[in-house]
């Protein structure tokens, strides 16, 4: 199947190949996913779990096994605002979720953040919350619960003009 869009003259089109069909969003004739998802947790399996779930769901995931293999990833060679949404752990080595989650808000606060623990703590949740944490998830979470809030927070992910670094 070939999808083509055509704007002020210019034709771009990608080509599909195999699996369920889902619009691909193109972008000068490479097909992406339907947003890019950064997860950040210190358990492999975990990480695993969520990678394989959201690439099904038609994401491209980029994952870091700390908070500071999470920040590193944020600021390397691609421009970091093209993370739709992060997905972090709390209790990680090196950098913990807190000091990371800290870091994504006040660097890329157009960037929606949803924390997955396997500690649930209302207090800590209502704190992060109230620091401008998306969702926050308790593990294991349902696969559909998971999918749901990433796209929710994919949809509201806003991007502002004067963000953007020259």
């Amino acid at each position: 199947m070939e999808f083509a869009a055509h704007d002020e003259g210019m034709t771009i089109a990608c080509k599909y190949v195999g699996g369920p069909f889902r619009p691909p969003h193109c972008n000068g004739g490479i097909t992406m996913g339907l947003g890019r998802i950064l997860v950040v947790d210190d358990e492999e399996q975990v990480r695993k779990v969520v990678r394989m779930t959201l690439t099904r769901a038609g994401y491209d995931v980029v994952e870091a096994e700390d908070g500071e293999k999470g920040i590193a990833a944020i600021r390397s060679g691609d421009n970091p605002l093209m993370l739709d949404a992060i997905i972090c752990d709390i209790r990680m080595p090196k950098v913990n979720g807190i000091e990371a989650i800290a870091y994504f808000r006040s660097q890329f606060p157009s960037v929606p953040v949803i924390v997955l623990t396997a500690y649930p703590d209302p207090e800590g949740a209502a704190a992060l919350l109230k620091r401008g944490v998306m969702a926050y998830l308790v593990k294991p979470v349902d696969p559909e619960k998971l999918t749901a809030t990433v796209n929710k927070a994919v949809k509201e992910h806003v991007l502002f003009k004067d963000q953007f670094i020259v």
